[in-house]
């Protein structure tokens, strides 16, 4: 698995997680929705995303 495609894997894992913890605990788990929103429109922009670096300490691969 390349990276891009791990942290599209993460962040959809994330976004489901966090939709499902807003209906069945806490409304205000929506934020980690938004957290990862914002996370990948800057990512987009800048070029620099968190979980990119760590999974290339991780060993995987760019495509």
């Amino acid at each position: 698995m390349t990276i891009e495609n791990a942290v599209r894997v993460i962040a959809g894992s994330i976004v489901l997680l966090s939709v499902v913890l807003t209906l069945t605990v806490h409304s205000q788990f929506v934020w980690l929705t938004v957290f990862v929103g914002v996370n990948l429109i800057q990512s987009a922009f800048t070029g620099i995303c968190p979980a990119a670096f760590f999974l290339k300490k991780l060993g995987l691969r760019h495509a």
